[in-house]
């Protein structure tokens, strides 16, 4: 009898980013946040002050390809400089949870099934 074939397993990757909008404007000598909303009307974005307020003091979850373009061509940097990203090996995933060698499961709450109930007549 051959052993069954093992589950392929795939490396885990722990993506991460830096919003750096501000360092950029301090290394070209711009502190204020409104000094930037002409700039960015100038290549058609237009943000209220408090808009750009958000976008250089926090990092933002979304941002649109047009805005990051512009910010790219005021500072005269490329994408990563203004968002360096690191991706990270965090270790290996089973593809099937079923593969866990039985000395690392733990029996747990989630490992609990429900008995089948088998509903009778009050005569049998």
């Amino acid at each position: 009898m051959t052993p069954a074939p093992k589950k392929p397993t795939r490396q885990r990757r722990k993506v991460s980013y830096q919003w750096r909008l501000r360092e950029v404007m301090a290394e070209h000598k711009m502190y204020a946040t409104t000094e930037l909303v002409p700039l960015l009307a100038e290549r058609g974005i237009n943000l209220s002050a408090s808009q750009v307020h958000r976008l250089v003091t926090s990092t933002p979850e979304r941002l649109s390809l047009p805005i990051l373009a512009a910010l790219c061509d005021i500072f005269a940097v490329d994408a990563g400089q203004l968002i360096p990203t690191e991706a990270t090996s965090v270790g290996v995933r089973k593809v099937a949870a079923g593969d866990l060698p039985s000395r690392t499961r733990q029996t747990g709450i989630g490992d609990l099934r429900p008995v089948r109930a088998r509903i009778v007549s009050p005569e049998e």
